[in-house]
Protein backbone atom coordinates (compact mmCIF):
# COMPACT_ATOMS: atom_id res chain seq x y z
CA UNK A 1 0.00 0.00 0.00
CA UNK A 2 1.89 2.97 -1.04
CA UNK A 3 1.54 6.60 1.62
CA UNK A 4 -1.15 8.51 -0.23
CA UNK A 5 -3.64 5.03 -0.08
CA UNK A 6 -2.55 4.60 3.77
CA UNK A 7 -3.32 7.82 4.76
CA UNK A 8 -6.70 7.71 3.18
CA UNK A 9 -7.81 4.58 4.90
CA UNK A 10 -6.21 5.91 7.95
CA UNK A 11 -9.68 6.52 9.48
CA UNK A 12 -10.99 3.18 8.42
CA UNK A 13 -7.99 1.55 10.12
CA UNK A 14 -7.95 3.48 12.91
CA UNK A 15 -10.41 0.89 14.38
CA UNK A 16 -8.46 -2.47 13.38
CA UNK A 17 -4.97 -0.71 14.75
CA UNK A 18 -6.40 -0.42 18.04
CA UNK A 19 -7.73 -4.07 18.40
CA UNK A 20 -4.18 -4.98 17.53
CA UNK A 21 -2.36 -2.65 19.62
CA UNK A 22 -4.25 -1.50 22.10
CA UNK A 23 -2.34 0.61 24.03
CA UNK A 24 -1.89 2.81 21.11
CA UNK A 25 -4.25 5.92 22.12
CA UNK A 26 -6.89 8.47 19.99
CA UNK A 27 -4.19 11.01 20.94
CA UNK A 28 -1.64 8.48 19.50
CA UNK A 29 -3.67 7.66 16.42
CA UNK A 30 -4.13 11.30 15.69
CA UNK A 31 -0.56 11.76 15.85
CA UNK A 32 0.02 8.79 13.71
CA UNK A 33 -2.20 10.24 11.10
CA UNK A 34 -1.71 6.96 8.40
CA UNK A 35 2.19 7.56 8.80
CA UNK A 36 3.84 4.41 8.53
CA UNK A 37 7.35 5.74 9.88
CA UNK A 38 5.17 7.21 12.73
CA UNK A 39 2.78 4.07 13.71
CA UNK A 40 6.58 2.20 13.64
CA UNK A 41 7.81 4.85 16.18
CA UNK A 42 4.78 4.59 18.52
CA UNK A 43 5.20 1.25 18.33
CA UNK A 44 8.80 1.04 19.36
CA UNK A 45 7.70 3.65 22.89
CA UNK A 46 4.38 1.79 23.74
CA UNK A 47 5.75 -1.29 23.45
CA UNK A 48 9.22 -1.57 23.73
CA UNK A 49 10.22 -2.67 20.25
CA UNK A 50 13.01 -2.73 18.34
CA UNK A 51 13.15 -0.60 15.46
CA UNK A 52 13.31 -3.27 12.96
CA UNK A 53 10.37 -5.34 14.46
CA UNK A 54 8.04 -2.71 15.46
CA UNK A 55 8.85 -1.72 11.08
CA UNK A 56 8.03 -5.13 9.90
CA UNK A 57 4.73 -5.02 12.67
CA UNK A 58 3.78 -1.84 10.57
CA UNK A 59 4.53 -3.18 7.05
CA UNK A 60 2.35 -6.57 7.99
CA UNK A 61 -0.39 -4.98 9.08
CA UNK A 62 -0.33 -1.96 6.21
CA UNK A 63 0.09 -4.74 3.79
CA UNK A 64 -2.71 -6.87 5.25
CA UNK A 65 -5.29 -4.03 5.13
CA UNK A 66 -4.00 -3.43 1.31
Amino acid sequence: MNKDILEGKWKQLKGDVQKKWGKLTNDDLDVIDGNREKLAGMLQERYGKSKDEAEKEADEFINKHN
